[in-house]
């Protein structure tokens, strides 16, 4: 994405802060209403095309038909003043969602929407800028980065405990789980999408002849720097890269459009998360607005049967529901959260498919029978296939709680052989500061960063079929001045005996302290001298308290 366009954006930021949309959830929200109506004006625009070409198929079929032509952004962008917030807020708004039978997507986006820019002033100027985007002629990949960049505005703004999972994380939990067309792929708690959207590219540079790789830290980080990518790889052999594609060897477009779903509890997230994936060029996403631990959460029966290959989430940790509100088919008898959350992801997982799920350390841990219980279902039942530990500082500003990522999958038959074994990665580096925060966000420190490694080694392990995990046996002794591991392996029996304990620092091979080079007989010596002293002090004293 280039300056210019970054700097309308600021600009369009700047003013609705200055007219008092002051919560980025908010006016993130407020300028996704209006790049949509934007962007079905331009689609009617294509669309008005296609029949004058002589299509009649659902793609040139009018959004707009005949007396609803002034709903259109290009018919009503002129009015300015009251006339203009009164229509939109008024007429379009309810317009767009009273279109459920033809449009259902347009219709659920705009369902309970507000037009909260109150300032006819400030929502002209917003209008302005935005009407110098043309939408259909940018790439996805600049839409979907001009939407990344408003989101990065919610900085360490949260809603409801919720908040964005840094990038370095997402693309490696990404890769571990290995997303393929016809996979379905689902986050449970989406909030922006995220997850959905790095799926996708990964998607999208799997299927493609010409891929481009870029560092975590965005182009921009690239282009301030004056050097190609293959000069700093050279440079920062730790530099975590991505990689973006076309798509053009996609054999099924609307079969990855229906392969996307994602649930949330907050219907701004679930706006939000839509027009990010639209500006990604995914606009049947199958998104709802549901608590998915919930029986009364929004959830269908067809919904509650579905199963997915692909899982990928990043679930709030706090919080507990009410025990008459939980789902009673889930495999956990727990209120909180984080194991409910998991039990989710473990019941939902179709045979053969893959989950990479963020959780707190605690849980790896924790002595409650729902705790042991839950571990012990995932060793048994699942091929627990990593257990990557996290730094302390990975979701600051957010929060400082220590969290890992579990990645598991679900046997393909019930007598498909099991992993007798468990592998662990600690990430102690992510190639960003733990401590230093700047700018609302962590200090890039790219030459520390162990996430190239841990796919390195993940690579390896998975091509020996999960039959050979790198690195030592857990609780090995090793010769003083060996390298500190960063990998490890522990048996199902081992795990068995400790209460299913999945905490890295339980297992990991220890370094040997140095021995020392004095005489032990000195030693003994020495102390035997210090102890005589001490005796020698105490009858003295005992002496002078008898006289």
């Amino acid at each position: 994405m280039n300056q210019q366009l970054r700097r309308k954006l600021d600009h369009i930021t700047d003013v609705l802060w200055a007219g008092g949309v002051t919560n980025p959830v908010t006016y993130i929200e407020q300028i996704s209403y209006l790049i949509f109506l934007k962007l079905l004006d331009e689609e009617e625009s294509d669309r008005e095309l296609r029949a004058r070409l002589g299509a009649n198929g659902g793609n040139a079929k009018p959004l707009f038909p005949a007396q609803s032509e002034r709903y259109r952004w290009s018919h009503w962008r002129f009015k300015s003043g009251t006339e203009l917030r009164d229509f939109i807020r008024d007429e379009v708004f309810p317009y767009m969602a009273s279109l459920a039978k033809d449009e259902p997507e347009v219709a659920e986006y705009f369902r309970d929407a507000v037009l909260e820019i109150v300032d006819p002033n400030v929502l002209k100027q917003v209008i302005d800028e935005l009407d110098g985007f043309e939408f259909r002629k940018l790439g996805p990949d600049v839409k979907g980065d001009i939407f990344e960049y408003l989101l990065t505005h919610l900085g360490s703004s949260s809603l409801n405990g919720q908040f964005r999972t840094p990038r370095q994380l997402r693309a490696f939990m990404v890769e571990m789980v290995d997303p393929d067309i016809g996979d379905a792929i689902y986050d449970p708690a989406c909030g922006t999408a995220g997850f959905l959207i790095d799926a996708v590219d990964w998607l999208l540079a799997k299927y493609s002849d010409h891929v481009t790789e870029y560092p975590i830290y965005g182009e921009d980080w690239l282009e301030k720097r004056g050097k190609t990518l293959a000069e700093l790889k050279a440079e920062i052999p730790r530099l975590q890269t991505y990689r973006k594609g076309a798509g053009e060897k996609i054999p099924d477009w609307n079969l990855l459009e229906a392969s996307i779903y994602g649930t949330d509890v907050s219907r701004q997230m679930v706006r939000i998360s839509m027009m990010n994936l639209v500006l990604h060029g995914i606009r049947h996403a199958r998104l709802k607005r549901a608590n998915a631990l919930s029986d009364m959460g929004g959830l269908s029966e067809d919904d509650l049967r579905r199963r997915y290959k692909v899982i990928l989430a990043n679930p709030p940790f706090a919080g507990q529901l009410p025990k008459d509100s939980i789902r009673a088919d889930l495999p956990t008898h727990s209120k909180k959260s984080e194991l409910l959350f998991l039990s989710l992801m473990m019941q939902h997982l179709a045979p053969g498919g893959r989950c990479a799920v963020v959780v707190p350390e605690g849980l790896l841990f924790g002595s409650t029978g729902a705790h042991v219980d839950l571990r012990k279902k995932l060793v048994h039942d699942f091929d627990l296939l990593a257990v990557v530990s996290l730094p302390a500082g990975v979701f600051k500003p957010y929060a400082g709680v220590k969290t890992a990522v579990l990645v598991f999958r679900k046997p393909a038959s019930d007598t498909a052989k099991r992993l007798d074994k468990v592998w662990f990665y600690e990430v102690r580096n992510d190639g960003y500061d733990p401590d230093k925060i700047s700018g609302g966000g962590r200090v890039e420190t790219p030459e520390k960063n162990d996430i190239p490694d841990l796919l390195t080694q993940w690579k390896a392990y998975k091509a020996s079929g999960f039959a050979n995990p790198p690195g030592l046996e857990a609780n090995t002794l090793l010769p003083h001045g060996s390298d500190e591991p960063t990998c490890w392996w522990v048996s199902r029996e081992k795990l068995a005996d400790a209460d299913y304990n999945l905490g890295a620092g339980q297992w990991k091979p220890r370094v040997a302290e140095k021995t020392s080079d004095e005489d032990p007989r000195e030693l003994i010596a020495d102390a035997l001298g210090d102890y005589r002293k001490v005796v020698a002090g105490l009858e003295k004293l005992m002496q002078e308290l008898a006289e």
